[in-house]
């Protein structure tokens, strides 16, 4: 599978560093309340890169961490009157329902940052100790960011004049700060009145680690100092994952990540996801208008992980139809194999839905492996018997790499046979530019009493 690398800016072929299992990590949500649809666009996307990478035949290892104590955490959790543990665990669990419904495979380790405060404090402590770090007079702890000559490589800071040295007196108290401010970050944040409980004991007193440094001890735990692959969304670029690179190849040696994999942001209705503007969607907001989170599922695969998303909800009407239209020519092409059910996957060969599956290996294009699934379809529309067997089993290989599941189709018992076999032969004319026919056959059903409506992936019929 080749796949753009952030840092190189390159299409690079991923091999596993140690021949075997392939490691990645990806920043996983912060547990302050529920995810949006944009957050889940980089989930679904981290699901799908592991799926093409297992069907492949290669081992992974799936590493994504919960933040759980953070600027964000603290507050909203103080304003709801509940312990940071009870706050937090709502929202995970919520988060996992979400992950459920949306057929995400589930990390094969889900660390948090609350459970790793004792390896946060030794990476502060080994950065201290190589003059990386420095303590302020109120006990809280920064990286000195003009200690590592190569900061700010990922994000490419170095074609805008980037000067260290301007960054000795200037200081990032807060997780998150302005893309553009170069300063030296907090690893450490000493007690505060309005952190209420939430604080630990640390060689430099009471407080709380900073968000960027709980990444990197985790990534130390779990993944050591070289590791395959480290993904997120593209606004984690910079300052998040500058900063992790710096303070994990300090304290840690190593080159940390081989290869960095980003997601662009969504659109909604052409602008930013706003609460003001009512598009900030979750999962529940859309299912209480109607959509599945499959259908959701579609649309977030339908665009180019590297370019903009523009979600609407005429987007997730055309992602119903489109799963609609996949089912149907599925069930008629296992039809023709003489089995309905659902065969065994196939690894080794993807029929006529090999192009779809090398789209997904060039740089995970999701978009042109659908548009290839369709085309797929309709090229094995006159298969029987074991060819056309073996293009189911091709068919639900490709749609199991992409983590989608098909509705059942909908019932059509009530229309005659012979309605349904003009209606397709109908539809066939269409597809052939043949109007003539086409309008023809269109006449013989409204003169039988049915009318048929066609939509951009099939048609409806139904009794006029």
């Amino acid at each position: 599978m080749k796949l753009f690398d952030t840092l190189t800016r390159e299409k690079r072929e991923l091999t596993p560093i140690d021949g075997e299992t392939f490691r990645f990590y990806c920043c996983g949500p912060t547990v302050y309340g529920p995810a949006h649809i944009g957050n889940f666009r980089t989930f679904v996307m981290h699901d799908v890169f592991r799926r093409v990478l297992e069907t492949s035949g290669m081992a992974t290892l799936h590493v994504r961490n919960i933040t759980d104590v953070d600027d964000k955490t603290i507050r909203d959790s103080q304003a709801a009157g509940k312990s940071l543990k009870e706050f937090t665990t709502y929202w995970l669990e919520k988060f996992h329902t979400d992950c459920d419904a949306l057929n995400c495979l589930p990390p094969h380790i889900e660390p948090s940052a609350i459970d790793h405060i004792d390896q946060q404090i030794t990476m502060i402590e080994q950065l201290v100790a190589k003059g990386n770090a420095y303590a302020s007079d109120d006990g809280s702890v920064y990286f000195k960011v003009s200690s590592f000559p190569e900061y700010g490589k990922l994000s490419h800071l170095d074609t805008r004049e980037l000067d260290l040295g301007k960054t000795q007196n200037q200081r990032a108290d807060a997780d998150e700060y302005e893309k553009d401010s170069i300063a030296d970050f907090v690893l450490w944040k000493s007690r505060k009145d309005e952190d209420g409980e939430n604080y630990w004991a640390s060689p430099w007193g009471d407080g709380r680690p900073g968000w960027h440094l709980e990444c990197s001890a985790m990534i130390k735990e779990y993944l050591g100092n070289d590791f395959d692959l480290h993904s997120g969304g593209v606004d984690l670029v910079f300052p998040h994952h500058e900063n992790e690179i710096a303070q994990s190849r300090c304290s840690c040696g190593g080159n940390f990540a081989a290869h960095w994999f980003h997601i662009t942001h969504l659109m909604v209705d052409g602008g930013k996801m706003s609460k003001s503007l009512g598009n900030l969607y979750t999962i529940d907001d859309l299912a209480q208008k109607g959509y599945t989170a499959m259908e959701v599922r579609y649309v977030l695969l339908s665009g180019y992980y590297r370019k903009q998303l523009n979600f609407t909800l005429d987007s997730l009407h055309a992602a119903k139809e489109a799963l609609q239209k996949l089912a149907k020519g599925r069930a008629a092409l296992a039809l023709a194999a003489g089995d309905t059910g659902s065969p065994q996957l196939n690894t080794g060969n993807f029929e006529l839905f090999e192009p779809a599956w090398q789209a997904l290996n060039s740089d995970l294009n999701t978009p042109a492996a659908l548009g290839h699934l369709f085309s797929g379809l309709k090229a094995a529309q006159k298969l029987e018997n074991t060819e056309a067997a073996a293009n189911v089993a091709a068919f639900d290989t490709i749609l199991s790499a992409l983590g989608l599941e098909l509705p059942a189709e909908e019932a059509s018992s009530n229309i005659p046979t012979e309605v349904q076999e003009l209606a397709e032969q109908r539809w066939q004319a269409k597809q052939n530019k043949d109007w003539a026919a086409s309008d023809q056959l269109r006449d013989q059903l409204l003169s039988a009493g049915w009318t048929i409506k066609d939509n951009p992936d099939g048609y409806e019929i139904s009794q006029s």
